[in-house]
């Protein structure tokens, strides 16, 4: 007579679920970010055109791979990086353009608009990298247009309470030609050494003020 086998049970070894949903999201956010502040050192130090994704890779402590599963190349990097300045200049640009401005002297409200907008440059040299760029160039300017048309409304708002009786064109011109101003020296900004910031700050104070001076002193 046959001896029956003992029926064996099939032994379920628990194994570890790999990192889904909120948790891995997390950590790829995080990751996103570093990279981003590894491309504005990069950005910042070299330009955008000398850059290469190799060495944001480097500097973000990630290997060229990990860098590719989330940017395709340097183009969508700076895209990225560029966006997050916009957010961080309209975030600037509230702050710096109050309601109370046009209560002060000229030369203090030049200089509470002008102080803040070179700190912020400074503050990020690869946003002004990406502007400076020729390939990046006419992208940073159609992303920074709505928040320039933004800034001019409320310089002309500001302009309007020193002098009420200006026509609205003359006076518009008038805050363009100050935002072109900045623009103008903002390469001796970026340019100048700690000890020579304060006298090229007045500097440009100087500029934008003894203009407006004409027109609303």
């Amino acid at each position: 007579m046959p001896v029956k086998k003992a029926a064996t049970k099939k032994l379920t070894v628990p194994h570890r679920a790999k990192a889904t949903g909120p948790k891995r999201q997390a950590r790829g956010e995080r990751r996103i970010e570093q990279l981003l502040d590894a491309a504005a050192e990069v950005f910042g130090q070299v330009g955008y055109s000398a850059a290469t994704t190799n060495a944001i890779a480097e500097r973000a402590g990630a290997s060229p791979g990990t860098l590719y599963q989330f940017f395709k190349n340097k183009d969508q990097i700076a895209t990225a990086l560029l966006q997050r300045y916009i957010g961080l200049l309209k975030e600037a640009h509230g702050a710096t353009f109050t309601a109370d401005l046009a209560r002060f002297p000229l030369r203090d409200i030049v200089e509470k608009i002008v102080n803040p907008m070179i700190d912020f440059d400074r503050t990020h040299p690869a946003f002004y990298a990406l502007q400076t760029a020729p390939e990046f160039e006419q992208r940073t300017a159609e992303a920074k247009r709505p928040l320039q048309v933004a800034m001019l409304s409320r310089i002309d708002r500001i302009l309007s309470a020193l002098d009420e009786d200006m026509g609205e064109q003359e006076r518009q011109l008038h805050g363009v030609v100050s935002v072109h101003l900045f623009r103008g020296m903002l390469p001796m900004v970026m340019a100048a050494n700690h000890s020579e910031l304060p006298a090229v700050r007045k500097a440009v104070a100087d500029a934008i003020e003894g203009y407006l001076a004409k027109h609303f002193g």
